[in-house]
């Protein structure tokens, strides 16, 4: 608002614009349809080679870090340790993508705190050959011992923040030694202000920034406010290329080019919500995202 009433754009009026453009990763996703099916066969996170062609596409898009999750669903009862058939698909997996990139693109391996410590060791270890660039949220991220236990273990940069809110907890993230890449989401972390506190406190501690997003354009619009004028900025999340259906929500779409994010130059976010558009589709659904499982992963996930 106040970028809007002084004509500046946000990021003008936290220090100053000190990234040009903002290098940004996608998920992996299917040419068409969900990444999940079908369910009971092989689908794009279970699947090596349906990962590795996604890949290529997102690379020959100009994408340079693409993240997947092929670690299994998370439940209200981990951390766990994880099968060895969980072990040989993810080991799999992150082969067959780092085969069909080459040195293209950074690879980053994405979990939601289902393991125990000695557990996301142990899949580190068959990791660390295919060099990805984060290790995220290898355990419940309540537990920060457990995650600097990780962190030291392993060549992997630990990444962290998604499910974090307020600047103590990062501080207390890095305090304890574990992470390197902290990944506050604007929308949950206390908006913009509390965004830049965080990433100075990582600044301090020689830690990089990568901005979540799951919450749409808006949040996106703000991420890229804040990593345009943070100075150890690593990556900004995408969703896809903020086409299709969150390019429709905003009355200028968010500019990606070749892999980058390029900062507006409007007053604000630069970014006005069309808000016809957003009333013509409620959201009717009776799920939130990243709901936990109410049963524990049985031992034999049919894998196989």
């Amino acid at each position: 608002i106040i970028g809007k009433a002084t004509g500046r754009p946000v990021y003008d009026l936290l220090g100053g614009r000190v990234q040009e453009g903002l290098r940004s990763y996608t998920y992996l996703y299917p040419d068409d349809g969900d990444a999940y099916d079908p369910l009971d066969g092989p689908n794009l996170y279970s699947d090596p080679d349906l990962a590795a062609e996604a890949a290529v596409r997102a690379v020959d898009q100009g994408f340079t870090a693409v993240k997947f999750d092929p670690a299994g669903p998370y439940t209200v009862f981990d951390g766990r340790q994880p099968s060895l058939e969980r072990l040989d698909l993810s080991e799999r997996y992150t082969r067959a993508v780092r085969e069909a990139v080459g040195n293209r693109a950074d690879l980053l391996f994405g979990t939601h705190g289902q393991f125990t410590p000695s557990g996301a060791l142990r899949l580190a270890r068959r990791l660390e050959a295919y060099d990805p660039l984060w290790f995220e949220e290898p355990v419940p991220a309540d537990d920060l011992e457990g995650m600097a236990r990780v962190a030291a273990g392993t060549t992997i940069p630990v990444a962290t923040g998604e499910r974090l809110t307020t600047v103590s907890e990062f501080a207390a993230v890095l305090r304890a030694g574990a992470a390197s890449i902290l990944q506050p989401d604007l929308g949950r972390s206390g908006g913009i202000l509390q965004g830049k506190k965080i990433a100075a406190i990582a600044e301090v501690h020689q830690a990089l920034l990568a901005p979540h997003c799951y919450c749409g354009p808006v949040v996106a619009a703000a991420n890229i406010a804040l990593a345009a004028c943070t100075p150890n900025f690593l990556v900004l999340e995408s969703i896809d290329r903020f086409d299709g259906f969150h390019a429709d929500l905003l009355k200028t779409p968010i500019r990606w080019e070749d892999g980058m994010v390029i900062p507006s130059t409007e007053p604000g976010l630069g970014a006005v919500l069309d808000e016809d558009v957003a009333r013509a589709h409620p959201y009717e659904g009776g799920e939130l995202h990243l709901e936990a499982g109410g049963e524990p992963m049985p031992f034999d996930e049919g894998l196989a």
